[in-house]
């Protein structure tokens, strides 16, 4: 009984403490805003110490976030916004364009050893208060941006009134000013120098050239911001080879060669490496890496021959998860993206979203993308032989990628 109690003294006078010297820094509705925070995690983990910003926890060494399960809710709505968000390009917007399910809506991750936060705007928005979060990447970073943006604006009223603003070239950006910060997206799907930079240069018709070595005109619009969210996968796998400029696309020069693709991803990843080692400030700036985005463009992969073209008639995620799932993602572009990463002296937060993505074979536009709508959706199912119209490589929102920024969340609220 008196250990009890003892425990409970112990308890007790260190969170009063912390509880008067927040409400005297930070005011009543400040600390408020500081202690939901710690709601946002399960109490057996609260019980057990597990709140960063108090006592430095970091969240992979106590609780693996990538690994558990899909777990369906029908009772809960646990989307936070909905379709009519402003920012969102139509061929994300599913259900508007068609699709008769909302099932891919109704799953929720599940990691083993812990709760994933619930994602609460004004707390985030908290965190980046005065400073600048940027995505980096390809048109699957895009959509993450997106859900980002939609995930803000469904706590923060005010961010409704704002739109994206383009630069013209390869930023993309949303201003809160009541924060005063910047959430924005660079497009380079490469990383570095390419001739599908910025995005209007690309036309579907013209192979991918890159400049291995050239990192630096991108990077000087990475230097300001204090989070700098990479990816860099989809863009690889187009073709067996790289074509690699001998010279500079600002000269004019157009004679390339040409090695294996995964090789030029390995160098390309090593420049990146490099320039994140002499260019970032870590006492400043957090860096997190995506592994690949996965795509479902077989059917036979899933055990579904007959399953329609891709991810056509896909309502379902992967059920079976105790066979191992293939669904032809690039495991050898992730070892080298693992290894890289992990090679950098100082620490990159690798978010390991592939394997919990690729069970959601249900969660793709398919054919409810922008190459179709209400109007056009009976014209789009004629051509279901071909799979130009299914799109089975970006994802509905709302949907997955909200799940990768409730991780990208629950970092950055447990190390800020």
């Amino acid at each position: 009984m008196s250990n009890i109690g003892d425990r409970g003294r112990s308890i007790f006078i260190p969170t009063l403490i912390l509880s008067v010297v927040l409400v005297s820094i930070f005011g009543y509705d400040g600390c408020v805003e500081r202690i939901k925070l710690i709601r946002g995690f399960s109490t057996r983990k609260v019980l057990e110490g597990q709140i960063a910003t108090i006592n430095g926890f970091r969240l992979e060494e106590k609780c693996d976030l990538f690994k558990g399960k899909w777990v369906f809710d029908n009772e809960t709505d646990h989307t936070l916004y909905g379709e009519e968000c402003g920012v969102l390009a139509p061929w994300a917007t599913c259900v508007e364009n068609g699709r008769h399910d909302s099932l891919y809506k109704k799953w929720r991750w599940q990691p083993n050893d812990c709760d994933l936060p619930k994602f609460d705007a004004k707390l985030f928005m908290e965190k980046l208060r005065g400073k600048k979060l940027m995505y980096v990447g390809d048109s699957i970073h895009h959509n993450q941006y997106q859900s980002l943006l939609c995930l803000i604006q469904s706590g923060i009223p005010s961010a409704r009134n704002t739109s994206i603003g383009y630069s013209g070239t390869q930023t993309f950006t949303f201003n809160l000013q009541e924060y005063n910060s910047s959430i924005e997206f660079y497009w380079a799907p490469f990383l570095v120098e390419s001739n599908a930079d910025p995005p209007t240069s690309r036309d579907g018709r013209v192979d991918p050239i890159i400049m291995l070595d050239s990192i630096t005109k991108h990077g000087d619009h990475w230097k300001s911001a204090d989070y700098l969210v990479f990816d860099s996968y989809i863009w690889w796998l187009k073709y067996p080879d790289m074509k690699i400029l001998r010279g500079s696309f600002d000269e004019g020069n157009t004679e390339y060669y040409e090695i294996d693709y995964d090789i030029a991803y390995e160098k390309v990843l090593t420049t990146w490496a490099k320039w994140v080692e002499e260019n970032i400030d870590f006492s400043r700036t957090m860096i997190f890496f995506n592994s690949a985005s996965p795509s479902h463009d077989w059917s036979a992969d899933w055990n579904n021959p007959n399953g329609g073209v891709k991810c056509e008639k896909e309502v379902f995620p992967i059920l079976d998860t105790n066979k191992t799932i293939d669904v032809r993602t690039d495991r050898k572009m992730i070892d080298i993206a693992v290894n890289v990463t992990r090679s950098i002296k100082k620490h990159v937060h690798f978010l390991n979203i592939t394997n919990l993505s690729e069970i959601r074979k249900d969660a793709h536009p398919s054919v409810y993308n922008t190459r179709g709508g209400n109007d056009k959706l009976e014209e789009i199912k004629k051509f279901d032989s071909s799979s130009n119209f299914v799109d089975c490589l970006h994802w509905c929102l709302p949907g997955l990628p909200d799940t990768w920024n409730e991780f990208l969340y629950a970092y950055i609220i447990s190390y800020s």
